[in-house]
């Protein structure tokens, strides 16, 4: 009886030994990470961020977290050093501490994401409540203390890094210079709000080699008083949709318009609705994407960082097109040419028409995500839902994409033939980013 005492009190003591690793089942599942980039995504709408400032914000952050599941995982995934512009080193991990690459990956996010965004903080309530939950499930001080460390030093790594892309330069950089020459961009109702970010081609990019690399060809020529030229005709057809559209096809429109800070006007009230911008959906879609394949934690990770940086290239790609050609919004010209009072369905951004922004990223988006996930990948976008419009099912990422050109002629905003030129040159960017960076061993 007393040697059965002794075992019992000693199986006992060992079972009460026994590292308690619920945390780890907690911090490795990618929806946290995913959860994560929706947060960030959520702070970037609220502060009313552009989509190419907010795809800077993802991107930054995405390759923060990437790096530390590349020094974590190194037989699996491969450092974007000297891989993408001006990345010569990165912050190396201690390894004989012990490290969480996944909660580390976590940390670095939200503290580059935050780094990028403002105000200052606006994920830590976040970041507390994770790591309050992971405490309760058991999270070693010594692997939490080791984790942060390795995030903060990769962070600051990052940090520094991008704060060299010249986009605190283009803050100061000269204004758009609004001319009234026929053809050219001014001004749309209802906010009638000064070109976006015209100097964002002169953003360092990160995979290709310059914003014109890919350079858009010239789009059809101004040309509104022949009613047989091609100008006419792209303006004619656009304005005959939006003048006819299905509920099938205001729905394609409205799923994927995207507008950050939409300006309602009623009378003499005025009030923003806001939305997650068309970066933020495609951060969306990632998410969605990952959960689908039921991909692990490192896989997440870098389906974000890939698609990113394809993201964040096509912006600057688009940009450079947008303000060499200049061109002028659909409404601009049916209202001074044809019809004062026609307003499209969707409300006109603040930048030129040509090329088309939504279908460029939209494009490189889905060729980062087709090589990631493969082609046919069915999936259902449930992006909309928290603004109160019902998901869409897609066959592929390049059937989303294509989906997006007709959103864009549906919403009054871009020509058609804008739409289909864009996707070209957003497949370019994507397949170049795919084709260039070797992330994955």
């Amino acid at each position: 009886m007393k040697r059965f005492l002794i075992c019992f009190c000693v199986a006992v003591s060992l079972f009460a030994c026994k590292p308690n690793n619920e945390y780890k089942t907690f911090l490795h599942d990618p929806q946290l990470f995913s959860n994560t980039v929706h947060e960030l995504n959520s702070v970037v709408m609220g502060n009313n961020f552009p989509p190419m400032i907010a795809a800077r914000n993802y991107t930054y952050a995405a390759i923060a977290a990437y790096e530390i599941v590349a020094a974590g995982y190194p037989s699996k995934y491969q450092s974007l050093i000297n891989q993408i512009h001006d990345l010569k080193e990165v912050a190396k991990p201690n390894t004989a501490e012990p490290i969480d690459y996944e909660l580390a990956a976590f940390l670095a996010y939200v503290k580059v994401g935050e780094a990028v965004t403002f105000p200052e903080g606006s994920m830590q309530m976040f970041r507390d409540s994770i790591l309050q939950v992971a405490r309760d499930k058991g999270l070693p001080k010594a692997v939490e203390k080791a984790s942060q460390t390795f995030a903060d030093s990769m962070s600051m790594s990052i940090i520094r890094w991008s704060k060299k892309d010249n986009y605190a330069q283009t803050r100061s950089a000269e204004k758009y210079t609004v001319k009234d020459i026929p053809g050219r961009w001014v001004p749309t109702p209802p906010m009638y709000a000064q070109a976006a970010e015209p100097h964002w081609k002169e953003i360092r990019t990160l995979a290709i080699d310059s914003a014109s690399q890919f350079i858009a060809p010239p789009p059809i020529p101004f040309n509104i008083t022949d009613k047989n030229s091609a100008y006419y005709q792209q303006v004619m057809a656009l304005k005959h949709a939006v003048d006819s559209l299905t509920d099938e096809q205001k729905h394609i429109a409205e799923f994927w318009d995207d507008n950050p800070f939409k300006l309602n006007v009623s009378g003499h009230l005025m009030f923003a609705t806001k939305k997650f911008s068309p970066s933020g959906h495609w951060m969306s879609v990632i998410g969605i994407a990952a959960k689908t394949a039921k991909v692990d934690y490192a896989n997440t990770v870098f389906a974000y960082a890939r698609t990113s940086i394809a993201l964040f290239d096509a912006f600057i790609q688009c940009w450079n097109a947008k303000y060499t050609y200049n061109t002028v919004r659909p409404e601009t010209v049916i209202n001074k040419y044809i019809d004062p009072e026609w307003r499209p369905y969707l409300q006109t951004p603040a930048f030129p028409e040509y090329t088309c922004g939504h279908s460029t990223i939209s494009s490189a988006a889905a060729e980062a995500l087709t090589d990631i996930f493969g082609d046919n990948f069915a999936y259902t976008d449930s992006t909309e839902l928290e603004f109160g419009i019902k998901n869409r099912s897609f066959k592929s990422f390049r059937d989303a994409a294509l989906e997006n050109n007709m959103a864009r002629f549906y919403g009054g905003i871009h020509f058609h033939p804008s739409c289909i030129v864009s996707t070209e040159q957003g497949k370019k960017v994507g397949q170049f980013v795919v084709q260039k960076l070797k992330m994955k061993k």
